[in-house]
């Protein structure tokens, strides 16, 4: 074999691409998941500092 051979063979080898491809989408799950649950953690604190000032009667409105 000489060096473009191998080059070819090098370049035409997928064998380790499959681990790329579920590291990458395993990284954008993990993404996806952090944002989601700091947005629904911001939302339900808001909610629950709104109930709060509610039964305290500082708030009336917490629909919204």
């Amino acid at each position: 074999m000489n060096i473009m051979n191998l080059l070819k063979d090098f370049i035409e080898d997928e064998s380790g691409l499959t681990a790329v491809e579920y590291a990458i989408a395993g990284g954008l799950v993990v993404g996806g998941m952090i944002a989601a649950f700091n947005t629904l953690g911001t939302n339900a604190t808001s909610k629950i500092d709104c109930l709060a000032s509610a039964v305290n009667g500082v708030s009336t409105n917490c629909g919204g």
